[in-house]
């Protein structure tokens, strides 16, 4: 998942936006280059293969120990985070060592899944989303599991059989820039249709949904307010609006909005967290969050954990998904990957608390439907924005 600031935020981008590479650390992760000499294919995700970071009791330490790899997306913190922190400790606990490897972006990291299914890269994936559930789920990627955490219903409800299991929830909001719109005496806007009005004209920056997790999210949400046979008519309205397009969340927020990246645009697609990641990151300190959120914009994306099917340790790949949604672990997501932990349990940060937003209605697309017009939307969406 992704959210901002500048200056200290780009350390902060790697841990929200893109991706918290593998790198070498002082907590002893290491990362090497998977060869993937299987296909001749350039557009293999690029892996890499990060162990958690060594304690005294890794699986390194114990020869009698398994070690399993978690395969997760490009924007999973690897090395030198209170995470690795955790699955160290996970290591310490069980005897069970942790590899990550890391698949590429979400899309692509599914799109390999599915390729071996039955026949896994590793024994458990990290960061399949509800846009992306059902392809997965058509693919058999998963072994059912069922975890004895409680988690909230209407997550787990999302992949009703237990192919999968929530891990964290975050939404993908209209952010608008607080100083500008006092500065130029305009009311922000309060709802999706507002961003069509003249008075917004020329103000919207938004991320291609054929490139951006982000600008995905955004489109779906144009499609539970105006349905499918709706959203192209509002899309027309936005260009003929002046909306502007860029590839990634990244040229937009760090790019052209006004806020963080100087640019001219002060509304863009962002995250219901990124307001407390602008305070914890600011410099100098401010005691307020810069930018707001419109609620009423909010796409809920959810994030799955699973068992992959054909691990050879599905013993050790059941146990790590229990620990993946313990409080242990899940206390440590919302600082490192700005998303909302799904075990109600767990504490958050008072910064999450003052100043993100979770929508109380969030805008939602049922995973099917999502599948089945994936391609056809984008390709239309295409041909109606960019020409």
């Amino acid at each position: 998942m992704t959210t901002p600031r500048l200056l200290a935020a780009v350390a902060a981008t790697a841990l929200i936006a893109a991706s918290c590479s593998a790198d070498t650390s002082d907590t002893g992760a290491t990362t090497t280059a998977a060869d993937d000499s299987s296909t001749a294919s350039t557009d293999a995700p690029s892996t890499a293969s990060t162990e958690a970071p060594s304690t005294a009791s890794t699986a390194e330490s114990s020869t009698d120990a398994t070690t399993i790899t978690l395969v997760t997306y490009d924007s999973f913190p690897a090395a030198d985070t209170s995470l690795n922190d955790a699955l160290a400790a996970f290591t310490a606990d069980t005897g069970i060592g942790v590899d990550i490897l890391v698949a590429g972006d979400t899309g692509t990291m599914v799109s390999k899944a599915a390729l071996t299914a039955g026949n896994p890269e590793g024994d458990v994936m990290w960061g399949v989303d509800n846009t992306f559930l059902s392809r997965a789920l058509d693919a058999e990627i998963f072994e059912p599991y069922s975890t004895s955490v409680e988690l909230p219903a209407e997550l787990v409800d999302l992949a009703p059989n237990g192919e999968v299991t929530p891990v964290d929830f975050g939404d993908v909001c209209i952010n608008y820039d607080i100083g500008w719109f006092a500065d130029n005496g305009l009311e922000p806007p309060s709802s999706l249709d507002d961003l069509a009005d003249p008075a917004y004209a020329d103000l919207l920056v938004v991320q291609n949904p054929a490139t951006s997790s982000p600008g995905f999210a955004f489109f779906l949400a144009t499609v539970d307010e105006y349905g499918e046979d709706g959203w192209s008519d509002y899309w027309t309205a936005l260009s003929d609006n002046g909306v502007a397009v860029v590839d990634g969340w990244t040229d937009a927020y760090y790019g052209d909005f006004t806020w963080a990246g100087g640019g001219d645009r002060p509304i863009v697609v962002s995250y219901g967290s990124s307001p407390p990641a602008e305070v914890l990151f600011a410099d100098p300190p401010v005691d307020t969050a810069p930018t707001g959120v419109v609620e009423s914009t909010c796409f809920r994306q959810v994030e799955f954990v699973g068992v992959l099917a054909g691990t050879d340790a599905p013993d050790e790949a059941q146990a790590l998904v229990d620990f993946l949604v313990s409080d242990a672990f899940q206390s440590e997501l919302a600082l490192n990957l700005f998303v909302y932990p799904a075990a109600p349990t767990v504490e958050l940060p008072q910064e999450f608390v003052d100043y993100a937003v979770v929508a109380e209605s969030p805008r939602s697309v049922d995973p099917t439907t999502i599948e089945s017009n994936r391609e056809a939307w984008i390709d239309e969406w295409t041909e109606l924005v960019l020409g």
